[in-house]
């Protein structure tokens, strides 16, 4: 009696918020509910066209918004010149609903656990004209709903391809958002927060016109994964989940009635997919709730895309990495071994008797002395770019045969660095530069994994600079995102992780294959050489990049001032500290320490942090967030009984009290606190920081201060068993740092 009461109330809140905005049950509508009853979702069919709706307690989130797919008048169809849509005409013929619930493991991850619990409704739907059916898949989740579009093979509809998918996302008002300008071949742009009625007003600005690789499409187009905020305390996001075989999908905005619809990413034709029956599209995912914290602790994605391919996955480990890179970023050294050649071809040009020009970062010599200080800290491998030849003229001249990922610089020992640092614990992991030629990447894979093998790399960041080769296409089509998961694929087969940069955004694929170890796909702290992020930069990454897998961001600058070292007049958009916390705020098993090491040097104290800083998690629970604001988050280490927390906020600063509840009653934890000087502030006093040691218990209170682009980062270290021992310690209750 009492579930039927609960239900009740439920459905009354529902049809309320339908009746706010003009929703009738109709003969084909389907209803589902969220597990916990929060998160409810309407489908119907209006006039033959799909839609649905979904609202968060009584709040409406998404307004009817219709389904469907334009497809092409293409010769590649199985109508070919004949070709219909698959928009409207439709009945509802079946529908099926049912519950899963599942707890799996992940490889690696934020939690040792993930569960996987959701309502799911499956509608067949039928086009008379045609006699095609086409299901589309809801899954609701507490927080959010994922669904998709599936063609069953059938005799009217065997190959076909997209116009456009035109999914609807009609938003129920003017939201806060935080945005990147839609782009088929960059993400590395600056994050916007507006409005979305002025979205149009402030594209053009938005944009970063020098980037290596532009391709806008609409003055309202943006990216995904969008966070936004309503007026009544709601947080949206709209992503996808599992692109595999398919483009990449961007939004665009209706801004005379706040409808996104979907946006995707064309091949060198124009077109945007070539399917085959039976074959799916990507999950459509939508997270929602009236806390900012559940944006961050969200597994839908993950729990969208299919369980790990890969049978044996021993070889798959986080890694925490240095590399000769910031000081090449920075403009001190260079990637290329000679100035002398402004054209060079592969097998003809003789580096043997060029002159070196003495900025070359991958010596023989240079990486000894990151292997070095790798194998002193305790840091898992040492990345080298710039080994091998080619980077005299490997950029802007659309060179196909730009690369061959095998043939080292005359001045760089492969076979003798690779011994040293073996001999010292140390692995050097490999980068493979493509210049967006992804067919010569393609026809150089086997020989380039396999001399990776040859030397025991494990790992290798792969790059996408400037435009994709073959000509025309893009960075987030259908063809380029299969090239992708090719390499993947590929790597696994070598037991080879795989760290792509200028890649596609994840989607959450790093479950189904977790030799993805990480990706870039955003603006990284590179940007902080070439003139900066903003300071909130890095609180609104894990609301958007990172909700489809973990970021390369490179973290770990504690010379913030980058002309104490080098003719660059830049700095880093942070102090020391907040540098620290983002260890934990963006989490990702990929962990670069980037700075140089004599940097380190100068801050060994804060160098403690980063070298005890573990890169898995058994458990993590998020303190406190809001995007673009702050973020704290606490992080269990997943080898043993410790505890990490890091917290990073904007140019505004922040004040946290955090309660320690989540610590282990039966332990007493030794507490380092890294935190800003009352003085500090990113612009004026970066480098102002101070150590604390105490020791706490569970229950205790801390309250910290961060400084104006700053943070804190905290280790506690369990110790002492028992609780006796925690009756003898003294109350930190209430300690302000």
């Amino acid at each position: 009696m009492k579930r039927l009461k609960v239900l009740i109330v439920f459905a009354v809140c529902s049809l309320v918020a339908m009746a706010q905005v003009g929703i009738c049950l109709g003969e084909e509508d389907r209803m589902l509910y969220s597990p916990n009853k929060k998160v409810f979702l309407l489908f119907g069919i209006d006039d033959g066209k799909p839609n649905y709706f979904v609202s968060y307690r009584d709040q409406a989130v998404i307004y009817k918004s219709f389904l469907g797919l334009e497809l092409a008048k293409s010769k590649y169809a199985s109508k070919g010149k004949e070709e219909t849509d698959l928009m409207d005409g439709f009945k509802l013929i079946d529908s099926k609903t049912s519950t899963f619930d599942e707890t799996w493991k992940p490889v690696w991850g934020e939690t040792n656990k993930i569960r996987n619990h959701y309502n799911e409704l499956a509608v067949t739907l039928k086009q008379k004209k045609t006699n095609r059916e086409m299901i589309i898949r809801f899954r609701v989740y507490d927080d959010g709903v994922g669904f998709r579009y599936e063609f069953p093979q059938q005799k009217d509809l065997n190959y076909f391809v997209i116009k456009e998918e035109h999914t609807q996302f009609a938003m129920a008002g003017d939201h806060k958002a935080w945005w990147l300008p839609g782009d088929y071949d960059t993400q590395e742009q600056e994050t916007q927060e507006s409005k979305l009625s002025e979205i149009r007003s402030r594209f053009h600005d938005a944009v970063n016109w020098s980037n290596s690789s532009v391709a806008v499409f609409s003055d309202t187009g943006v990216q995904t994964a969008l966070q936004m905020k309503s007026d009544d305390g709601l947080y949206i996001n709209i992503h996808e989940a599992a692109c595999i075989n398919y483009p990449t999908m961007h939004l665009n905005l209706d801004d005379k009635n706040m409808v996104f619809e979907s946006w995707l990413t064309p091949d060198a034709t124009g077109l945007k997919g070539y399917m085959q029956t039976p074959c799916n599209t990507p999950w459509r995912t939508i997270l929602v709730s009236d806390d900012a914290r559940d944006m961050l602790s969200s597994h839908l994605i993950l729990n969208l895309n299919e369980p790990c391919k890969i049978k044996d996955t021993s070889w798959i480990h986080p890694t925490k990495y240095v590399g000769v890179w910031w000081e090449m970023i920075v403009g001190k050294n260079s990637w290329n071994y000679t100035d002398e050649f402004p054209s060079v071809q592969l097998g003809i040009t003789d580096y043997n008797k060029a002159k070196p020009n003495g900025k070359h970062g991958a010596t023989t010599a240079n990486v000894k002395k990151y292997i070095d200080f790798a194998a002193e800290n305790g840091i898992d491998q040492v990345l080298v770019e710039g080994w091998n030849i080619g980077w005299e003229d490997w950029f802007g001249h659309s060179k196909d045969y730009v690369f061959d990922f095998v043939t080292p610089y005359p001045d760089f020992d492969i076979d003798y660095l690779n011994k040293y640092a073996h001999e010292k614990g140390v692995k050097l992991m490999m980068h493979h530069e493509t210049s967006s030629s992804t067919q010569n990447y393609e026809r150089h894979l086997e020989a380039a994994f396999n001399l990776m093998n040859k030397y025991g790399y494990d790992a290798v960041k792969t790059g996408y600079v400037g435009d994709i080769i073959p000509r025309g296409d893009h960075h987030f089509s259908q063809s380029t995102n299969n090239h992708y998961m090719h390499v993947i694929e590929e790597a696994a087969k070598h037991h080879i992780m795989v760290n792509a940069h200028e890649a596609v955004r994840p989607t959450g694929l790093c479950r189904t294959y977790p030799n993805m170890i990480g990706n870039e796909s955003a603006r990284g702290t590179e940007y902080e050489a070439f003139g900066g992020s903003r300071p909130d930069h890095t609180v609104i990454l894990p609301f958007t990049r990172l909700q489809g897998g973990p970021m390369d961001y490179t973290p770990g600058i504690l010379e913030t001032q980058l002309k104490t070292w080098s003719n660059n007049q830049n700095y880093v958009h942070t102090t020391l500290v907040g540098q620290l916390a983002l260890y934990l705020t963006m989490y990702s098993p990929l962990q670069m320490v980037a700075d140089l090491p004599e940097n380190y040097k100068k801050y060994n104290d804060a160098f403690q942090f980063i070298k005890d800083v573990p890169c898995n998690w058994s458990r993590s629970i998020y303190l406190e967030a809001e995007p673009a604001d702050y973020i704290t988050v606490a992080r269990q280490d997943k080898n043993s009984n410790d505890w990490y927390i890091g917290g990073k906020c904007d140019e505004n600063g922040h004040k946290s009290v955090l309660k320690l509840d989540f610590l282990d009653k039966d332990y007493i934890y030794d507490c380092t606190i890294y935190a800003d000087a009352k003085n500090a502030d990113y612009k004026n006093n970066p480098k102002a920081y101070k150590i604390t040691h105490r020791k706490v218990k569970k229950g205790d209170v801390l309250k910290l201060t961060m400084a104006p682009g700053g943070g804190f980062a905290i280790s506690l270290e369990a110790r002492w068993n028992g609780e006796e021992h925690a009756e003898q310690l003294t109350k930190v209750n209430n300690t302000d740092f």
